[in-house]
């Protein structure tokens, strides 16, 4: 799914909408779809990732953009006079890390030029709805944005009760019904609301049989994480904020990146009230908690011997551990799962490209130990990215040496490749996320 990070306003007029969203909380926008314009689209299709797969027609993003102006002014056509029909989304699979797979649509680059600038319009007006808890798929935020307010949240209270949940199949679940409810709250035009319901009923495509979506969001669309957060922000943001906190005794947060969320709470008591009507909500909207992946567990800070849970969020364990001062802090390590992950897709590329010369190998081998260190660098993980750079180069050697008779060869063969063909060193980058605590806290 592509991430819809199309950052402010670009229009004086997107702007003035964002302002009147902001001024008017309850207002209701009569007239959005005049709002995508050439121009709009024409920014929409730059921004729009150029290296995915095509969709069911075949065009790629370059082939789109060589002929960019007949094709915004065919496109812009369309969707003013309401004859532009959303194409079904190609369906593939990508295997998962517990050995199943995961359906990824795959829609057309035109159709994902649309999304995009109806996502510019949208966005305006729930920019200035969503809560400061709501962290995914928004403008100026991140997944690590989000790990920071957790762990700071956490250190501010002590730890606590962390009901850590999991919605089941959230974006193949989410009810149509209830969420044009929503949008209708908002949106009043009833040409943005018909252009949305054509990409919730697109369907999907897959070896050749089309298949109609009864319920959740456009797979791959870009359109999706959006409506995800406007879903989400009524069913669990506000109600968490409005109805929830005012009524606990003790203190509590939430965290929330798309459908992956936490709740944590200074009372016990508060934590068993809410986990018992958090399923009755969700029910209410159509979504189901996963039984066997939603839990509540003690991760109150370390006393007298006990020792804290620990959890898993947006591929990060969090855990308690003592600081160089002697102090007990929230540390994050990577997730045990994500990196068995990471390393058997390792496994896999040095499989099938061990015949490529050493240069290109060590080209795409640092670019992959760089991504990997981008997002699980954190102060506090190096011995996590030092692992994973050490079986990185186990994994090298491996299929370096059955490629030929060099299994014969002994490590001072590899150690000459290393020297010649260096990998990069595995490094947090991200020390600001994990400052250092205050310990009277």
């Amino acid at each position: 799914m592509e991430e819809a990070q199309t950052s402010q306003p670009v229009s004086p007029n997107l702007q003035r909408i964002a302002k009147m969203a902001k001024d008017f909380p309850e207002l209701c926008f009569r007239t959005l779809a005049h709002h995508i314009t050439p121009e709009l689209l024409r920014h929409a299709a730059h921004v729009t990732r150029k290296d995915g797969a095509p969709g069911i027609d075949g065009q790629t993003g370059d082939s789109y953009l060589a002929n960019l102006g007949v094709n915004v002014q065919a496109l812009w056509q369309r969707l003013r006079e309401g004859r532009y029909r959303a194409p079904a989304v190609r369906r593939v699979h990508i295997p998962k890390g517990d050995g199943k797979t995961r359906p990824l649509g795959i829609p057309t680059f035109e159709d994902k030029v649309a999304q995009r600038a109806a996502v510019m319009v949208l966005e305006s007006i729930y920019e200035q709805d969503f809560l400061p808890c709501s962290f995914g798929f928004r403008p100026g935020r991140s997944a690590h944005d989000a790990l920071h307010e957790l762990r700071e949240g956490m250190m501010r209270m002590g730890g606590g009760w962390v009901l850590d949940a999991d919605i089941r199949d959230f974006f193949g679940s989410l009810d149509h019904a209830k969420l044009r409810e929503i949008l209708g709250l908002r949106v009043g035009d009833h040409s943005m609301m018909r252009l949305i319901g054509k990409w919730l009923n697109a369907g999907v495509l897959e070896e050749g049989r089309w298949t109609r979506s009864e319920h959740g969001t456009p797979q791959g669309g870009v359109i999706s994480p959006l409506l995800a957060n406007v879903y989400l922000h009524e069913v669990l943001d506000r109600w968490f904020e409005r109805e929830v906190r005012p009524r606990l005794r003790g203190q509590a947060f939430l965290i929330r990146y798309a459908d992956d969320f936490v709740m944590v709470f200074s009372e016990r008591e508060d934590a068993d009230r809410v986990l018992a009507v958090l399923g009755k909500r969700l029910a209410k909207y159509g979504l189901q908690l996963h039984p066997e992946k939603t839990r509540l567990l003690d991760f109150r800070r370390p006393r007298d011997g006990v020792k804290a849970g620990s959890f898993v969020f947006l591929g990060f364990t969090h855990h308690w551990a003592l600081s160089r001062k002697g102090y007990p802090i929230v540390k994050l390590r990577t997730a045990t799962k994500r990196l068995s992950r990471a390393l058997r897709s390792i496994n896999e590329w040095c499989r099938l490209n061990r015949h490529q010369p050493l240069a290109v190998q060590q080209a795409k081998l640092a670019q992959k130990l760089r991504g990997h260190c981008a997002y699980y660098g954190l102060t506090g993980n190096s011995a996590a990215l030092s692992r994973f750079r050490f079986w990185l180069t186990r994994l090298w050697r491996k299929w370096l040496c059955r490629r030929s008779r060099a299994a014969r060869k002994p490590w001072d063969w590899f150690q000459r490749v290393l020297q010649n063909y260096p990998l990069p060193p595995a490094k947090a980058i991200h020390s600001k996320l994990l400052r250092p605590a205050n310990p009277s806290v």
